[in-house]
């Protein structure tokens, strides 16, 4: 018997995904024997277009203390028993990371017949792009008690005529899927519960046995692993408000689920629904007879009026939804609920309806919230309130660009792009701490490497994207890991990738220490000017921008390699960021203006080469003070947008300018003026209402305002260095490997601060104010300083 098997329940769950243990890159862990085979319809080939149910009838005398199971599927599915929705899943990976979670059933079971079903669900050529499948298929492994249910011959299948594609547009912009149709008069319905006559359904094909990544070879094309990351949140919520209808008009206790909103047979009914913020949710709608009778559903971040702007979001009048619509045709039978496979993302909802010959109820409108578990563990509140609406809608933007994986935005793509998930993990570590999802990124990126040497931009995904300068921004996440966290074994595995990134830029750099010309997407910026975000020089060689981002890389990976005991490759990469450094410096430095240019031309010049200069370290002390004020004060300069302004004020902090930034937020202010409930992408017109990379100032007022940073790897010391600026009083409390930190600074009407930091126990540090240091022991310190 195998090390696994000798495991009981509760240590088979710490180790497997329902609980979110981290895993790096796949690493063997305990070989689950996987006798269960994956199983799928035998009539459906590979990836077409399908819906399919597993059925299994399992007979308990008794339910026992504990029944587990290990359940994954491509490319998605839902797990039910007796009719009860217990698991969604599996997180999105790539076929040699595919991730099964381990859940214990029990509670779910009942002595006499039980059914465990299963909806899986591929939209083949539809799919998201986040999505990558092989095909449709299931497996679920059953342990001890359990066993029995594994899938093989004696499960069911069904192929669901139900759903279709509703729209086939190719939706500029809308990567995330096709909406659904779905026919209620064809579904068969009650099939998750005991009773249902499963006659008609057939035998599955058994496509492979399960395979452990790293120690099964059985021929399977998923390498199985356990999922790293927890089950998402699930949380019911009601819409407030109708912004619009027409035709029959909903009581008052409709959206309350007390009064059922009546359509007459015949008839044309319409509703608008207004969240009053956005949300990333299903939406469930409960409905009473009208046989074919049809619900389509829209659902949008905003209203668009003639000419497709946005405008206020609060503004209804002459606008719409004109994305696309998921369909329901009706069976007329009472009490059917009608919900999507996948979250919707939306502030307004919309019901166009039409019934047949039969009058038709809707019982109900309502929806579940999903998203990551993220709890908020963190605060922060000053002398201005405004920033108290800044934190709340930062906090919320995150949370909803953030499922089984860290999304860009949640209505467009749902991709995790290593320049968004960079500012998102540091955003997680500091609000909440909970770091699982922030490994699995880092890990995910390191998964995606092409043989050169370069990450994917963003993965999974099924569409590959190459983005040179973002496979350098994966070493500053792998840095930002290593700062933060103790897990040394985990940065040194990331670390074989990162060198490989290095010899990638290394290889094309010319004989002045610039880059020569880049292949694939070299974006940097959504900068006016800029061919889709690339920076000059990028393409045909000897970009700034390039090259300093490169030397940052290389001087994060030589800090860690150092640290981790290995001098010899840290010199390596310290002298190749020396020497590119160095060819910024004589080619693109213009003493005249006091600035770096773009190229060495010396005919463009931007923020972003600028702020660059001085997070690399090229620029230091006074020069780096003068630079950092012209980058804010010189409005010739190509202008960063919200995503490279998260470097902006990184360059702010390293020149000692952080009091600046507060008033550097007005394009957040100006975002809340127009009633946004998330961040965008970028200032108007913006194409996303929600926007990761823009949820900054949430990580900003804690490491910035209240100054809080690691002063050592793993966040063994800790540097207090608060910055208030315009601000009277600053106070922020945020989550730290051994506790919490918390910090608060007063102004003094005659001048100076007084600041009290507390420190969790064996944990260190310094307070620095004004030029001088004083130092910080572990628990509560109070300091008076002039």
């Amino acid at each position: 018997m195998g090390r696994w098997h000798a495991l009981g329940a509760a240590a088979l769950l710490a180790m497997t995904g329902d609980v979110g243990a981290g895993f790096a890159r796949g690493a063997a862990a305990p070989d689950p024997k996987w006798d269960a085979q994956w199983i799928a319809h035998p009539e459906v080939v590979g990836q077409a277009y399908s819906v399919q149910h597993f059925r299994r009838e399992i007979e308990l005398r008794a339910v026992p203390d504990a029944w587990v199971v290990r359940v994954s599927a491509d490319p998605r599915c839902q797990l039910f028993v007796n009719g009860e929705r217990v698991w969604t899943g599996p997180a999105r990976a790539d076929l040699e990371h595919w991730p099964f979670a381990t859940l214990d059933l029990a509670r779910h079971l009942r002595p006499g017949t039980n059914v465990l079903g299963a909806t899986v669900w591929n939209h083949g050529e539809y799919n998201p792009w986040s999505q990558i499948s092989h095909r449709t298929a299931f497996i679920l492994q059953g342990e001890g008690p359990s066993k029995a249910a594994s899938t093989g011959p004696k499960w069911k299948v069904f192929a669901d005529p139900s759903y279709s594609v509703a729209d086939t547009t190719r939706y500029p912009g809308i990567p995330t899927g096709r909406p659904v149709r779905f026919d209620a008069r064809t579904h068969p319905w009650g099939w998750q519960t005991p009773g249902y006559d499963d006659a008609a359904w057939v035998a599955p094909a058994l496509v492979s046995r399960g395979a452990t990544r790293g120690v099964s070879d059985a021929g399977s094309p998923w390498w199985l692993v356990p999922q790293s990351v927890p089950s998402l949140e699930q949380a019911a919520q009601r819409f407030p408000a109708i912004a619009r209808s027409s035709g029959p008009v909903p009581g008052a206790g409709f959206l309350a689920g007390k009064e059922p909103w009546l359509i007459p047979a015949r008839t044309s009914a319409s509703i608008l629904l207004d969240q009053r913020e956005l949300t990333t949710a299903y939406p469930e709608i409960v409905v009473d007879g009208g046989r074919d009778a049809e619900i389509r559903m829209k659902w949008a971040e905003a209203l668009v009026d003639a000419k497709g702007q946005k405008g206020h979001r609060n503004d209804i009048e002459g606008r719409s939804i004109t994305t696309p619509a998921d369909a329901f045709v009706l069976d007329g039978a009472a009490g059917r609920e009608l919900r999507t496979h996948t979250f919707r993302t939306w502030r307004y909802l919309q019901l166009d309806i039409q019934a047949a010959d039969d009058p038709l109820a809707i019982r109900d409108i309502r929806s579940t919230f999903t998203a990551y578990p993220f709890r908020e563990n963190a605060s922060f509140a000053s002398s201005d309130p405004s920033l108290a609406e800044i934190w709340r809608v930062g906090w919320r933007t995150q949370r909803l660009c953030a499922g089984d994986t860290f999304y860009d935005c949640p209505f467009y793509e749902q991709l995790q792009y290593v320049g968004d998930t960079r500012v998102q993990a540091l955003i997680t570590l500091y609000v909440s701490g909970d770091d699982r999802l922030t490994r699995q990124a880092t890990a995910a990126f390191f998964n995606s490497r092409m043989p050169e040497g370069l990450t994917a931009s963003r993965h999974p995904s099924a569409q590959r994207q190459v983005i040179p300068p973002y496979s350098l921004f994966w070493i500053a996440m792998i840095h930002d890991h290593w700062m933060h966290r103790r897990d040394d074994a985990f940065v040194r595995e990331m670390l074989d990738g990162a060198e490989g990134v290095l010899h990638w830029f290394e290889r094309r750099l010319r004989a002045d220490g610039l880059p020569g010309p880049l292949a694939w997407w070299n974006f940097g910026d959504w900068a006016e000017g800029w061919a889709r975000g690339v920076p000059p020089g990028a393409v045909e060689g000897g970009s700034a921008f390039i090259a300093l981002q490169y030397a940052l890389a290389a001087r994060q990976a030589a800090e860690m390699f150092s640290a981790l005991g290995e001098p010899e490759r840290a010199a390596i990469w310290t002298r190749s960021a020396g020497r590119v450094a160095r060819a910024v410096e004589e080619r693109c430095w213009v003493d005249a203006k006091g600035l770096y240019a773009d190229t060495p031309e010396k005919v463009s010049f931007s923020q972003h080469v600028n702020a660059l200069a001085i997070i690399s370290a090229l620029a230091t002390g006074e020069r780096a003070r003068q630079v950092a004020a012209r980058i804010l004060d010189d409005a010739t300069l190509t202008q960063c947008t919200l995503y490279f302004r998260f470097y902006v004020v990184r360059a702010l902090a390293a020149a000692g300018l952080a009091d600046r930034y507060v008033p550097q937020l007005k394009p957040w202010r100006d975002m809340l003026a127009l009633g946004l409930t998330t961040f965008a992408e970028k200032p108007e017109p913006t194409r996303s209402d929600c926007h990761a990379w823009s949820a900054c100032p949430n990580y900003d007022l804690l490491a910035v305002v209240c100054g809080i940073t690691p002063d050592a790897p793993g966040f063994r010391r800790v540097r207090i260095a608060p910055a208030l600026g315009p601000l009277q009083w600053v106070e922020g409390k945020m989550p730290h490997p051994d506790g919490a930190i918390s910090v608060r600074v007063d102004r003094k009407s005659g001048g100076g601060i007084e600041a009290t930091v507390a420190l969790p126990d064996g944990v260190a540090g310094v307070f620095a104010w004004d030029g001088q240091e004083r130092p910080l022991a572990p628990g509560l310190t109070k300091i008076a300083a002039p």
